[in-house]
């Protein structure tokens, strides 16, 4: 299935509208600076005989956009044609004609009006490679990793790496695209106390605390890595952080090529009578064209419950300014353990979006869903969930809400309630999920261990719960448009028609036959994202010895043509946030039906908008 904006004004499957420019009504003003990125070519052999090629459709490409994919083999820099027509579905291609006893090295060109254009970098596949879909970048030996960030470090085009290492205190280890180490941070003495609750003034990554992102903040091309720091960081330079002492922190932003501080800004201390703040970061672009670090800081009073700070910051390559900050105070706004920054009234600016509350770009409150009884829950979404009710819709579930209420379904835009389902008893419901899984129902599913309906409808797909997936993660895997299922180390697929037990989904893939393991007892991969290749996501783990990424990247091939996900605003920003690992949402309608969406409103960094 091609999905292109020629297709725009035809492509209406189920009787649907193309997709608006926005993610609402309100027609955006601003355009976004973004990464300029490379093609992304990746190659994994997906057979004894065939290889899968895979590359990047740009946000920004022209609509008539073709390609033509090139094979060098073993040492020759001869680039061949494998393909005898230009390619204009989807951007991958299998080649089944490659010696692959030998090295393999692919490139794509793109062809506007019937030209061939500047050739991509290329991707090499090594002689004999394993058959396997699965792209491994080596490390340096150390502790096991929970996250991984990726940026681009250093203006290629491709996305770098940094990792974090389970030590106390952390280390930060950042690395080019192909495993180059180039430097490693040390959160020093304050970071020794890694407690998930009450950590050390400099403890990151633990818990559903992080206080590290990477994105380049000041749109010169290259990333930066920020992190909330304390006295005694050591930087990737070597010098240390000296100006904060005890509980009193900053906002650090740190050269992503050489892990040098390139300016500090203190972090208020409303709250430093009850000790440091845990941190959790997220980007987004809250004026619709600034690039914004946003931090959700905490600490606890006493034994009691907790002080919430939410603050915003921008970097212009010489300082970091704090644009404003948020208290909760005795304000009534739930939070959970994952933040959403996404343009929820399609202005074109992103707004900070809790489990229970949502900020303006200002740091005003937006709406508290606190008076329809929304307390603290571990699960929650915002995205495109209805194809045919304008705007986007948030899903969430509640974790002991004294009045019975297990989930929820409401419009992103007002916070206005559009289902709920309560039950006797106080329960945690612990985990849900959205995504396509159903082809048969219009729109996405939403489910937890209180059943799957879909969200549109409200429909309950499953009254056998025992037959449902379980809630876990989901990605884009197989190329067809619905999601598949991330649970446990396994990549598996529910099949309304023939539904299983949630440990016997029919599965694509299994972590551990990869040599890849995950991180903790659910085995979670350090990041799912859109990496490289086409619209389909990746998976990263490590190896056992923890000196390696284990990328899972798809090795089947697919007809349908999207943008690559990177390019999408709300799914970028998804793609810097940690928290509780939680699936990535897009701000246009993405499963079985959907019209094809429309071009982002963004630049390229360094490029002036179109």
């Amino acid at each position: 299935m091609v999905l292109s904006a020629a297709l725009l004004t035809d492509f209406t499957p189920m009787g649907l509208a193309a997709q608006d420019p926005s993610s609402a009504d309100a027609e955006s003003s601003t355009v976004r600076p973004m990464e300029k990125l490379g093609r992304g070519v990746v190659a994994v052999r997906s057979s004894p005989t065939d290889v899968l090629v895979s590359w990047r459709l740009l946000g920004l490409d022209s609509e008539g956009i073709g390609f033509d994919v090139y094979r060098s083999t073993g040492d020759s820099d001869d680039y061949v044609k494998l393909n005898s027509q230009v390619l204009t579905k989807g951007t991958n291609f299998t080649d089944t004609t490659a010696d692959l006893t030998r090295s393999n090295s692919y490139q794509v060109r793109p062809v506007v009006d019937g030209k061939a254009q500047a050739p991509s970098d290329a991707f090499e596949l090594s002689a004999d490679h394993a058959q396997e879909p699965v792209v491994r970048i080596p490390l340096r030996d150390g502790a096991p990793i929970k996250f991984t960030w990726v940026g681009d470090l250093d203006g290629d085009g491709e996305f770098d790496y940094v990792v974090d290492r389970q030590t106390a205190p952390r280390t930060i280890e950042a690395y080019r695209s192909d495993g180059t180490f180039l430097w490693s941070m040390n959160m020093g003495p304050n970071g020794e106390n890694v407690n998930n609750i009450e950590g050390g003034s400099s403890s990151i990554d633990t818990g559903n605390w992080d206080g590290v992102t990477v994105y380049d903040f000041d749109s010169d091309g290259k990333a930066e890595v920020a992190a909330r720091i304390a006295g005694g960081v050591t930087f990737g330079d070597g010098t240390k952080f000296t100006r904060a002492e005890g509980d009193h922190q900053a906002i650090a932003m740190l050269d992503g090529l050489t892990g040098a501080p390139r300016a500090t800004a203190p972090v208020p201390d409303d709250y430093i009578a009850d000790g440091p703040l845990a941190a959790r970061f997220a980007v987004g672009h809250l004026d619709g064209h600034t690039p914004t670090l946003v931090s959700f800081m905490k600490n606890r009073v006493g034994r009691g419950g907790f002080n919430l700070m939410i603050g915003a910051w921008t970097f212009d390559g010489g300082k970091v300014e704090q644009k404003w900050k948020w208290l909760r105070g005795k304000q009534s706004a739930a939070d959970g353990h994952n933040t959403r920054v996404i343009d929820v009234d399609g202005d074109g600016k992103d707004e900070v979006a809790e489990i229970g509350f949502v900020l303006n770009g200002d740091g005003t409150l937006r709406y508290s869903l606190a008076d329809q009884g929304i307390g603290h829950g571990d699960r929650w979404y915002i995205g495109k969930m209805d194809p045919e009710r304008p705007g986007l819709q948030g899903y969430g579930v509640q974790q002991d809400n004294t009045s019975g209420l297990r989930e929820y379904y409401y419009d992103a835009t007002d916070g206005s309630m559009i289902w709920k389902h309560s039950a006797k008893g106080v329960v945690d419901v612990g985990r849900g999920l959205v995504g396509d899984i159903d082809p048969d129902e219009p729109g996405l599913e939403a489910w937890s261990f209180s059943g799957l309906y879909n969200a549109r409808s409200n429909k309950l797909l499953a009254k056998n719960t025992s037959l449902q997936p379980w809630p876990a993660l989901g990605l884009w895997w197989d190329g067809d448009l619905g999601m598949e299922l991330l649970n446990d180390g396994k990549i598996e697929k529910w099949n309304p028609a023939s539904p299983s037990t949630a440990r016997s989904l029919p599965r694509l893939e299994t972590v551990w036959k990869l040599g890849a393991t995950g991180f903790g007892s659910t085995d979670n991969p350090t990041l799912i994202g859109d990496l490289f290749g086409d619209w389909r996501e990746e998976a990263v783990f490590t190896n056992a010895d923890n000196n390696e990424l284990v990328i899972l990247s798809t090795d089947r091939a697919t007809d349908t043509r999207l943008y690559t996900l990177a390019h999408n605003p709300a799914y970028r920003n998804d793609m810097t946030v940690k928290g509780y690992m939680q699936s990535h949402q897009v701000d246009y309608y993405l499963g079985n039906g959907m019209s094809a969406p429309s071009r982002p409103d963004i630049s390229y960094v360094g490029e002036p908008a179109e």
